[in-house]
């Protein structure tokens, strides 16, 4: 049997997520102002999924497109602020948010003047904040966490070898939430922040 397909594939690959589809990128925005660091957050428009929701810029990479590349992009598409106006800082670590996809989120330092000279895109974007990095250190997220449970009424126990009781693990599955704030942040987008300025 011929294995130079496998040596194609795996010869200089870098691991990623096994049956990877897709995926996506956000900027995490880090803009210091009045002296001290902050984050840039969006508020969901009303005409896209999950509406009035903190996000970070980001969205679905393209084909062919890195992490950082799809960041930029998102970035100039939601905000106006050009690639330019970014200084990466480098690629956080990324979060499996759903079956065989991956969110990789890019910290980048941004210009204070494309920040003040920034347009949002009314149809993505609502309204736009910075919290300070002071801010959020002083208020530390609560964890809830809930159990997702599993049920697979439809797989073939017996062609598997698996008994029909097999007691699947349900997934257990952490929420954070900053409360106090102008804003609340929650999810993934609080998860993010959490690595930052876990990171201080």
């Amino acid at each position: 049997m011929d294995i130079s397909g496998l040596r194609a594939a795996y010869e200089g690959h870098t691991p990623t997520l096994m049956g990877e589809r897709g995926g996506s990128a956000v900027l995490v925005p880090l803009i210091r102002q009045n002296g001290e660091y902050c984050l840039l957050y969006e508020i969901r428009s009303a005409a896209v999924r999950q509406p009035g929701e903190v996000c970070f810029p980001g969205g679905k990479r393209e084909p062919g497109e890195t992490a950082i590349q799809c960041a930029l992009r998102e970035t100039r598409e939601e905000l106006g602020i050009p690639e330019r106006a970014v200084t990466v800082i480098g690629e956080m670590d990324f979060l499996y948010i759903r079956a065989g996809s991956l969110l990789r989120p890019v910290l980048g330092e941004v210009d204070p003047a494309a920040v003040a000279a920034m347009r949002p895109a009314p149809e993505e974007v609502a309204d736009t904040f910075l919290l300070p990095l002071r801010e959020l250190r002083a208020h530390p997220p609560e964890v809830y966490a809930y159990q997702q449970p599993v049920a697979i009424p439809d797989f073939p126990y017996a062609d598997a070898g698996v008994a029909a009781d097999y007691p699947w693990r349900p997934c257990r599955i952490e929420v954070p939430v900053y409360r106090g704030l102008p804003h609340s942040l929650w999810g993934i987008t609080a998860r993010i922040t959490m690595d930052v300025v876990d990171k201080l």
